[in-house]
C-alpha cells in the first residue's frame, strides 16, 4: 500500500524563471516510481505544467509521446520488478518543448531508434513487432530525438515544436 501513495504523489520541483527578454522559461522535473500508476500521474502533472503554454492539440500530441516512451520504460526497461526509477525533464522555450526521459533499466534495442529505415507512409501496425507502431508514433511526432546510455543509465531527449500561444493570465 505504500508503494501505491508513493506512486500517487510524486515530487515535482515547476515554476517559471524569468529571461533578460522578458519571456519566461519553463522547467518542469519529476522522479517517479516505473508503476502504471505513477506513469498516469506523471503523465497528467507534465500536461497541467505546460498546458496553457500550448495549443489543445499539442498538449494531446505530447500526452501522446511522453506516455510511449514512459509506458515502454514501464513494461520493456524494468519488466514486472518495478523498482525503478524514471526521471522526467521538461523546459518550455520560445522553439517548444526540450523533454528528456532517463531510467537506469535495460538499454533501449538499437532499432527503436533507427531513422534510416523512416518511411512517411504510416505503417500497417499488423505488420510491425510488439511496440514497433509506438515507436513509429514516438519517431513521427517528436524531433531532434537522441538516446544515449551511460553508466547504466538510458537518456532519451526529444524536442516537440509548438506554435507561439498566448499565455493566459491567471486571475
Amino acid at each position: 500500500m505504500r508503494e501505491r501513495l508513493n506512486a500517487r504523489a510524486p515530487a515535482t520541483t515547476a515554476r517559471p524563471d524569468p529571461r533578460p527578454d522578458g519571456g519566461e522559461v519553463r522547467v518542469f522535473n519529476l522522479s517517479f516510481p516505473a508503476t502504471p500508476i505513477a506513469v498516469r500521474d506523471a503523465l497528467r502533472a507534465a500536461v497541467a505544467r505546460f498546458i496553457r503554454l500550448m495549443t489543445e492539440e499539442e498538449a494531446g500530441t505530447l500526452e501522446l509521446i511522453l506516455a510511449e516512451i514512459l509506458n515502454n520504460i514501464v513494461e520493456h526497461s524494468y519488466g514486472k520488478s518495478e523498482e525503478g526509477v524514471i526521471a522526467l525533464s521538461i523546459v518550455r522555450d520560445r522553439k517548444g518543448l526540450n523533454c528528456s526521459v532517463s531510467d537506469d533499466g535495460i538499454p533501449l534495442p538499437p532499432a527503436c531508434l533507427d531513422l534510416r529505415d523512416r518511411d512517411p507512409e504510416r505503417p500497417d501496425p499488423s505488420s510491425l513487432p510488439e511496440g514497433g507502431f509506438g515507436w513509429f508514433l514516438i519517431r513521427d511526432l517528436a524531433t531532434d530525438l537522441g538516446y544515449h546510455r551511460q553508466d547504466g543509465r538510458n537518456l532519451l531527449a526529444f524536442r516537440m515544436p509548438l506554435e507561439p500561444v498566448e499565455i493566459l493570465q491567471e486571475g
